[in-house]
């Protein structure tokens, strides 16, 4: 009827115009959508895969890179007499400076020593306790603790530039301390992803796991290959840093050492979550 809409409350729409009114209010922005993607993603938990095993091999490789100055391990012992991530070496060495300090300075050296234990020591404490709070395998963790450790590596290469390589002193202790402190937060990672044939540091127990494997030659059998994969990048991180360390020195070593620690961190931004197994997964 002429005028019907002329006596509507000018607060009141017709039913459509308020229809498509609330479907737009309530549609979220696009920038609202991308950051709670973004979100999303970075708390997402990482799950074991075979992308997480390279990981944690490139990792290893980069721990054998270290190897020749403290045994972080090819370029560490020559240089500091100590052992950056081989704690059970620091262990033995420590008992023997109590008993026989008459060896310190030539067969270890015991300030190193107990920087590296103890360093080891408090960022595997540190790392896995806070791991529990905020979640052992959540993305933004395992990245900023994987850039932390990076940074630490870098750190310890700048002191060898400027200082030089000195087996004893605070530059050799900050040294150590450094990739003590790396190395600790690292190993808790193998852990954290439920990898524990892949420890990125020790191989005694995945040379004693795998020869003692009832299934050693089976065709299939993950944790027999995986400790294979681990000590293998041990080995050939051990050669290539030894190699560096001979021809340009252990600052090098540790600074590539601290590259591929890098190129792990920004692999975690790409690696398969628990959440999209979960989706692809059937119902």
């Amino acid at each position: 009827m002429p005028g019907k809409e002329e006596n509507l409350n000018p607060s009141e729409k017709p039913p459509r115009e308020a229809t498509a009114e609330a479907r737009q209010t309530s549609r979220p922005t696009v920038d609202d959508s991308k950051t709670s993607r973004l979100v999303n993603h970075f708390t997402e938990d990482i799950r074991p895969s075979m992308f997480a095993e390279l990981q944690l091999v490139i990792l290893t490789f980069c721990t054998g890179m270290q190897a020749p100055f403290c045994r972080q391990d090819a370029t560490t012992f020559p240089d500091y007499h100590c052992f950056a991530s081989n704690q059970t070496g620091n262990t033995v060495f420590l008992c023997l400076a109590l008993i026989l300090p008459n060896l310190n300075g030539e067969t270890f050296i015991t300030s190193n020593i107990g920087m590296a234990l103890g360093l080891f020591l408090g960022a595997g404490w540190l790392t896995g306790q806070l791991s529990h709070i905020i979640g052992p395998r959540t993305r933004w963790w395992l990245i900023l603790c994987n850039l932390l450790q990076t940074c630490l590596v870098l750190g310890a290469a700048w002191v060898q530039y400027r200082y030089g390589v000195k087996d004893q002193g605070p530059a050799a202790l900050g040294v150590v301390g450094l990739l003590a402190f790396a190395a600790g937060s690292q190993v808790v990672q193998s852990r954290s992803l439920c990898m524990t044939e892949i420890s990125t540091t020790m191989a005694t127990a995945a040379w004693v796991d795998l020869v003692i494997d009832q299934r050693l030659l089976a065709l299939k059998n993950r944790p027999r290959t995986r400790r294979v994969a681990f000590l293998s990048a041990l080995v050939a991180g051990s050669l290539v840093g030894a190699l560096i360390y001979r021809e340009v020195g252990s600052p090098t070593a540790i600074a590539v050492s601290g590259g591929g620690k890098l190129l792990v961190t920004i692999m975690y931004l790409f690696s398969p979550s628990e959440k999209k197994q979960q989706e692809q997964s059937p119902v």
